[in-house]
């Protein structure tokens, strides 16, 4: 919804498909401009050539190499957009936007900016009349995850009939730090995604409502243990409902 039926123009993001052997494909992002040219390992194909063109349209490079080319999903966008840190996976923030439940006009706090993945999401998810709060210790990390949300809001409002919500306040301060602040805020939910989440705890809770819920992002079991560790010890006001690790499996169906 909201998709311009028109052609691409120039500002926007587009994302060319190349087959390759044995039914992979390759994906590459780009930002169309007039000067400029996407290079493939199949050739080279100027973007004035995809300007102007409709969605959905296969385009030959340089080499006759055959390109399909698109506007790119969120999750194909944060997976190929610029990043530092390593990013939450879409089938992860999936899983975590369903457990919170989160909704439109919400206001979530978000600690561990990284690359703005969890941040584009979480926009999307609370709307227009909603709020993400997103706090990052790392000064690079905290510009990256800027950059990437600006480049993708510019160029949806290129493509788009609808603007994309300006509702993401990114903050450079150690969350641990940020209790004052925290005062001032109610919290329908809580995503974090750091290295200490057990730090954040104590800063967080008090603003978030009678029954909301916090989801922790966490690479391993030990983590896990250690976040329930502190939970118990300092007899924080939250229950442990789900642990849970998503699994994604593709398939390749093909004619017998």
């Amino acid at each position: 919804a909201g998709a311009r039926p028109g052609p691409f123009r120039a500002g926007e993001l587009a994302l060319a498909e190349v087959r390759r052997k044995h039914n992979t494909t390759l994906k590459l992002l780009c930002r169309l401009a007039a000067g400029s040219v996407l290079a493939s390992p199949g050739g080279l194909l100027p973007h004035r050539d995809i300007i102007g063109q409709l969605p959905g349209q296969v385009l030959r490079t340089s080499a006759g190499a055959r390109l399909l080319l698109r506007r790119p999903s969120l999750e194909e966008y944060v997976l190929l957009m610029p990043r530092g840190p390593t990013i939450a996976y879409p089938k992860d923030i999936s899983a975590m936007l369903m457990m919170t439940d989160i909704h439109p006009g919400d206001t979530v706090l978000e600690t561990g900016s990284g690359s703005g993945a969890m941040s584009l999401f979480l926009s999307r998810a609370v709307g227009p009349k909603g709020r993400v709060i997103s706090y990052e210790i790392r000064d690079d990390h905290h510009n990256l995850a800027k950059k990437n949300y600006r480049h993708w809001r510019a160029a949806w409002e290129i493509g788009h009939t609808e603007e994309w919500p300006d509702n993401v306040d990114f903050i450079l301060q150690d969350i641990s730090t940020a209790a004052a602040d925290m005062k001032s805020v109610t919290l329908d939910a809580i995503v974090l995604d750091m290295l200490n989440p057990q730090s954040a705890l104590p800063v967080v809770h008090p603003s978030l409502k009678q029954g909301g819920v916090c989801a922790v992002y966490l690479a391993n079991i030990t983590q896990v243990i250690d976040l329930l560790d502190r939970i118990r010890t300092c007899k924080l006001p939250f229950l442990c409902e789900r642990i849970i690790e998503v699994t994604h499996r593709n398939w390749l169906v093909l004619p017998a």
